[in-house]
């Protein structure tokens, strides 16, 4: 299986695992997954975001393809969460034998307003869809709660959790993140082509023109 240094050199150059994604690459689309206007969101809102989510989850990762997930867990060097940093997969993965595949690294980052020494913790791991459950991941995104990481992480509130999802078969990048919103990047713009017509009516309007100008053509469906 390809690692992540090399499919982003060979794939994705130029493009830094950091939101927002969208930012960074041409083909790339931006989802609104809850409704932006929103004021006052109840559970049913949510779970409507969680529909989304998982609706453009399964439509780009197949039961063949090769995934890579990433974590980065942001926090300070002395937080209690570094006791036992692999509470972030524990509860995500079905196997063992798929667990034992985690690579961990430790990246220095910037210091905060306080002066603390920040780290990301970066967690990838090779897999399978079937092999993780990531319709909890995606459900606790959309929900702004990452359960028993996000509570240890919340003790420092600069801290905070990152999931990306690589499908390195198709060469897509997948990105929920709080708000919630969703970029996803293609290496092929005819790989996500479909997305653009089929779920047209939750791009993000303030990125609209942007992603017209590269998606758009004379068959595309528009459904608003």
């Amino acid at each position: 299986m390809q690692n992540l240094e090399s499919f982003f050199d060979h794939k994705f150059n130029g493009v830094t695992l950091q939101p927002p994604l969208f930012n960074s690459w041409d083909n790339a689309i931006r989802f609104d997954i809850l409704n932006p206007l929103l004021t006052n969101k109840d559970s049913n809102d949510l779970e409507d975001a969680f529909q989304r989510s998982t609706t453009l989850y399964d439509e780009i990762f197949r039961d063949e393809d090769e995934l890579l997930v990433i974590a980065d867990v942001r926090t300070t060097e002395d937080h209690l969460f570094l006791e036992e940093p692999l509470k972030v997969y524990r509860s995500y993965i079905k196997q063992q034998d798929v667990l034992d595949k985690l690579r961990h690294e430790l990246i220095p980052d910037v210091c905060n307003e306080e002066g603390e020494q920040l780290v990301v913790h970066r967690f990838t791991l090779g897999c399978k869809k079937k092999d993780i459950r990531y319709e909890i991941i995606l459900r606790e995104i959309c929900y702004k709660d990452f359960g028993e990481v996000m509570i240890q992480l919340e003790q420092k509130p600069q801290s905070s959790i990152e999931f990306y999802f690589i499908n390195l078969t198709r060469g897509i990048i997948y990105h929920l993140y709080d708000g919630p919103g969703c970029d996803i990047l293609a290496l092929k713009k005819e790989e996500i082509q479909f997305l653009y017509e089929s779920y047209n009516d939750w791009i993000s309007e303030e990125e609209r023109n942007q992603i017209d100008s590269v998606f758009a053509n004379s068959e595309s469906i528009r459904l608003k």
